[in-house]
């Protein structure tokens, strides 16, 4: 009633294939140039949606369809380090366990923030940055990055000059060489150039007060029940959280806490034991991780129905243009994120039975996308549901 859209159904085949489960994901263990470099050696990358800003020809990459946005995981023990590094695009830290130090600036001492299992932090593009796990146990985050193509990474000089002591080298196209593996060295002309001194001055320099405007913590998140118009039919009960940029709820009070431009969105979304997100359709692409729980999906409509269930770790690509609910068949609440590309307000369309179910208890979408008494609304809205 909001709008059609020719839907796009999806097989069971493909559906199995955009499934990624946590046992599926291969890492990488010698993905960037520190990978060698005692204190760093032990990192393991994970390359879920594209390749991220791996330098590793070798490494696995789970979905390579291009989504607006890449999704990868940083997974260290206690006492590992991420060493100091520039992005192009941005870099946004889901952390799914462990605690975590992360540190900016031209030698990583112009701030310092402390996150733990739960938290967001998105780091701004053109300043270094690195990360270690301060935990006692391994660690895990989830780690968007804008764009289908990140442009690579920039070290700090210091770095390169280490990793060369232990073999390592980086192309100007930004590929790794393991001269320890038998690969030859290349030559200077073929080698990127450090940058210089004067170019590190000249970054940007972010105050920890600035810093902490970009930092989501668990217990900070705004979840809301009217967030979707389904919420209020019973059965259903679903929450959404805006953390960064303009996503898919239709709660007019909710603003995402990061609201510069990242070319992606990440909502927080939870149901509660028995829950559902109902039958509804999005003209984007649409990545899931489920944090804690498992939920069905169900995709298509009618006969064609394909069902999947998401476990704790695994992860979900719906394509655009399909129509989808998400049921929480546990005994408990399930938690996830929802990824979402493009910067833009995100439109739900809900299945006829969805928006009839919320007219007959009184809500439906206004004429800005969001939910709204069916009472208050312009009589051309009523008529379509005969009120």
């Amino acid at each position: 009633m909001e709008y059609s859209l020719s839907a796009v159904e999806v097989s069971n085949e493909e559906s199995l294939r955009r499934l990624v489960r946590r046992k599926d994901m291969v890492a990488e263990r010698v993905a960037f140039i520190d990978c060698k470099m005692p204190g760093s050696h032990l990192k393991e990358n994970y390359s879920l949606i594209g390749p991220g800003v791996t330098q590793s020809k070798d490494q696995k990459v789970s979905l390579s369809e291009p989504h607006g946005f890449s999704l990868g995981v940083a997974a260290m023990p206690a006492g590992i380090t991420n060493n100091l590094h520039v992005h192009y695009t941005a870099e946004v830290f889901m952390i799914y366990k462990g605690k975590w130090v992360f540190r900016w600036g031209a030698d990583g001492k112009d701030g310092r923030v402390v996150c733990t299992a739960g938290d967001v932090v998105s780091i701004p593009t053109w300043i270094f940055r690195g990360f270690s796990n301060i935990g006692d146990d391994d660690g895990w985050i989830f780690t968007a990055l804008g764009g289908d193509d990140t442009g690579g990474i920039l070290w700090h000089p210091h770095i390169l000059e280490v990793a060369a002591e232990h073999g390592l080298y980086l192309t100007r196209d930004n590929l790794l060489v393991d001269t320890q593996q038998g690969q030859p060295k290349p030559a200077e002309s073929e080698l990127i150039e450090p940058m210089t001194r004067e170019q590190i001055d000249s970054l940007r320099k972010y105050t920890v007060e600035e810093m902490s405007k970009r930092v989501v913590r668990r217990d900070s998140r705004v979840f809301s029940g009217a967030a979707l118009l389904d919420s209020c039919i019973p059965g259903h009960g679903g929450e959404l959280a805006p953390v960064l940029g303009y996503g898919m709820t239709q709660d007019r009070e909710h603003v995402p806490q990061i609201t510069n431009p990242h070319g992606m969105s990440i909502e927080w979304g939870k149901i509660p034991a028995g829950g559902s997100i109902g039958k509804h359709l999005l003209r984007e692409k649409q990545v899931i991780v489920v944090l804690s729980g498992a939920v069905e999906i169900s995709q298509n409509q009618g006969e064609s129905e394909v069902v999947q269930t998401i476990e704790e770790q695994d992860l979900y690509s719906f394509p655009a243009d399909t129509w989808r609910s998400i049921r929480n068949t546990g005994s408990q609440a399930a938690e996830f994120i929802l990824m979402t590309p493009g910067d833009h307000k995100k439109r739900i369309q809900w299945s006829e039975e969805i928006l009839q179910a919320a007219a007959k208890l009184g809500f439906a979408i206004d004429p800005d996308g969001y939910v709204a008494p069916l009472a208050l609304l312009p009589q051309k809205v009523k008529d379509l549901y005969a009120v």
